[in-house]
């Protein structure tokens, strides 16, 4: 949610036994001791495109194993229905600490040509770099049509407007570099840019929205206010 990444789509039609093999010439002297996945979370987030909102998948799961987080190799995403997987190394996935936790994962898994993601069943499958490997199942239904209309966010001649249904809305800040600065939340959903209550270091915003219960979210493209 606090930066855009590259899309990361889905391999061509992986086949598991081409998957499997790779995972058997894993050679390491790291212990035996498979890695754990005690928890896991897909979230479905409308990215504003030029024709029409883009799907990504925010896939993040809690990675554990006796070794440590540095002996993690590979994070896998299957759609087994669909015969689509994603994979993620240390180069693509996203790391954060949370109540000693530590997460990985991507905020940007796609379809190729921005299709609509599959829904359904997923599977996970973690593996560590002495080729143990474990597995969890995660299911998103959501319908394939949006719950809610994709917000809008604009600022015009020191004005800004914020049209959105859902039901939790933020704003997200960035400095004149474009680097992330922190989030706040929507109080006022138009008015003088004074009414956003932003720091003086923030030059642009985007607007996050998003149902929690759902686990979907919205974000617009990013609006400069200096």
């Amino acid at each position: 949610m606090l930066r855009h990444e590259k899309p990361l789509p889905a391999l061509a039609r992986c086949s598991l036994f081409t998957m499997g093999c790779a995972l058997f010439l894993v050679f390491s002297a790291c212990s035996r001791s498979e890695p754990r996945i005690p928890y896991g979370v897909i979230r479905l987030v409308y990215y504003q495109g030029s024709v029409r909102a883009e799907e990504r998948f925010s896939f993040f799961i809690i990675a554990e194993d006796d070794d440590g987080i540095e002996n993690i190799d590979a994070l896998y995403l299957y759609h087994d229905r669909e015969g689509l997987c994603w994979l993620l190394t240390h180069e693509d996935w996203v790391t954060f600490e949370e109540e000693g936790a530590t997460w990985i994962g991507s905020r940007s898994i796609a379809m190729p040509g921005n299709e609509g993601l599959p829904r359904g069943q997923f599977r996970a499958v973690l593996v560590n770099k002495g080729g143990e490997r474990t597995e969890r199942t995660f299911s998103f239904d959501l319908p394939a049509n949006p719950r809610y209309p994709f917000p809008s966010f604009t600022i015009r001649e020191g004005q800004y407007m914020i049209d959105s249904k859902y039901p939790e809305n933020f704003f997200i800040c960035y400095d004149g570099e474009g680097n992330y600065l922190q989030t706040l939340p929507v109080v006022h959903f138009d008015g003088p840019l004074s009414n956003m209550g932003l720091p003086p270091s923030v030059r642009s915003v985007a607007l996050w929205a998003e149902d929690t219960e759902y686990y979907i979210a919205a974000l617009t493209s990013v609006s400069p206010i200096r």
